[in-house]
């Protein structure tokens, strides 16, 4: 079996031992080398048959794009609708949580566009005034409206 085709094994592990966890009354349980290896080959399995069913719904739609319906759709037709439902709710709970994730995203990135709009203002402001400063003209016309103010 090529490693591009097998899963993460520590991500079989971690969710495994949590799943076994929660069904377990005596706490965590330990599985050997060999349960996790077939853990991992029946989810490696489970995913390409589930994932060829969808897209052949997909190609009887006359799309090239499988969405998450087709999924759905090959759940039920593999005879696993059971899942349907669970998988729904957590697909609808990934999408809330990226939205959320784009909108502290855009939210930061407007944070930093408003810095560098300051910063650019500020150094034009900046140039403006080694401008003012090298005119003499300029410079003469604010020291006279500095002592006009100054009078009042």
């Amino acid at each position: 079996m090529a490693e591009a085709e097998e899963l993460p094994r520590s991500i079989v592990r971690r969710v495994v031992k949590d799943k076994l966890s929660r069904c377990s009354e005596e706490g965590e349980i330990s599985v050997s080398k060999d349960g996790l290896l077939a853990f991992s080959e029946s989810g490696r399995i489970f995913i390409h048959y589930l994932s060829a069913t969808a897209n052949d719904i997909c190609k009887e739609s006359k799309r090239q794009i499988v969405s998450a319906e087709d999924v759905f759709k090959a759940l039920e037709e593999t005879e696993f609708s059971e899942f349907v439902r669970p998988l729904k709710a957590s697909l609808e709970e990934f999408r809330k949580k990226n939205v959320e994730k784009k909108a502290a995203v855009s939210k930061g990135k407007g944070d930093e566009q408003r810095k560098k709009r300051k910063l650019e203002v500020e150094s034009s402001d900046k140039g403006e005034a080694s401008i003012n400063d090298e005119s003499p003209d300029k410079a003469e016309d604010s020291d006279k409206s500095e002592g006009e103010e100054d009078d009042e």
